[in-house]
């Protein structure tokens, strides 16, 4: 919504400035240019990737006008669910968790996280890394180290698109430049026209400059920045909950355990020692209700 916001204000503040200056909204609708620039740029693209990191571009995009990122609702979520495998784990042994991690969607404890269960790089980061501990041969140093490893994939991989993205960003001037330089072309032919038809041309052939700075510098990049911010989040979201089972592999009580991902958190989003207290007595006592 935020991003949304943001389109408005910089198209608001062009056009406005544009119009309070006396200039003509018309004089910038030319379609010429927009043919140029519009086709010039998506063509690169297809040039310069593939199709599947294409549709993760256009995928991630979409994800910016949606606006649904990584907050501190989501940060409490992922400390009560560790907090709860966790209780588990010492309460019924490591082995009661093999239903939960297997069938994630089924299990009455990952249905209680919605955003958990929905999230594509957590979920499986989290059932995944305990099915190591299932296996019962793999020490807590090299579960840390292949954690560390799956967080260094993911974020590689998923700054491809902000990198892609910025790269378009980048071209548009350039292409801006090239819709101009077609515009001066044509006005050379209407040289004999008179300086009212020379002065109409030279405009037209200018929104090409125009348009290429104003889309790489008002919008594709901010998003390019965007895509890098949420990439940046998504990866902290993955280091908390290394944080947390890893301390628990390494013998530490639950409430620790929750306590060093706590402290993996953005201090932005993360929530106090008290509201993490709190949370953890309220499941307590959920759960002896329950039994």
């Amino acid at each position: 919504m935020l991003a949304i916001i943001g389109f408005a204000v910089v198209a608001l503040g062009v056009v406005g400035g544009f119009t309070l200056g006396g200039g003509k909204l018309l004089v910038l609708i030319q379609p010429a240019e927009f043919i140029t620039i519009g086709f010039a740029s998506v063509g690169s693209l297809l040039i310069s990737v593939p199709i599947k990191t294409l549709k993760v571009l256009v995928g991630d995009v979409l994800g910016i006008v949606k606006g649904k990122g990584t907050d501190k609702t989501i940060y409490i979520e992922v400390l009560q669910l560790l907090n709860d495998l966790f209780q588990i784990a010492r309460k019924d042994g490591i082995i009661a968790l093999e239903p939960h991690v297997n069938e994630p969607h089924e299990s009455a404890v990952f249905k209680r996280y919605e955003r958990i269960l929905h999230n594509h790089s957590a979920l499986p980061f989290i059932c995944d890394t305990i099915k190591l501990f299932l296996a019962g041969s793999v020490p807590a140093h090299e579960i840390e180290m292949l954690m560390d490893a799956e967080i260094d994939t993911h974020h590689e991989e998923a700054g491809i698109s902000p990198a892609t993205l910025a790269r378009v960003g980048d071209s548009l001037p350039g292409l801006g430049i090239v819709a101009a330089v077609l515009g001066i072309i044509i006005t050379m032919g209407h040289m004999d026209g008179g300086a009212a038809v020379v002065g109409h041309h030279v405009a037209a052939a200018l929104v090409g400059t125009f348009l290429g700075v104003l889309l790489a510098y008002g919008f594709v990049n901010p998003m390019a920045a965007n895509l890098e911010t949420k990439n940046r989040n998504d990866s902290r979201l993955l280091h908390v909950i290394k944080a947390g089972i890893t301390a628990f592999a390494k013998g530490m009580a639950p409430s620790v355990s929750v306590e060093f991902a706590r402290r993996s958190i953005f201090h932005s989003e993360r929530p106090t020692f008290e509201e993490v207290e709190e949370m953890m007595r309220a499941a307590k006592k959920n759960n002896s209700a329950a039994a």
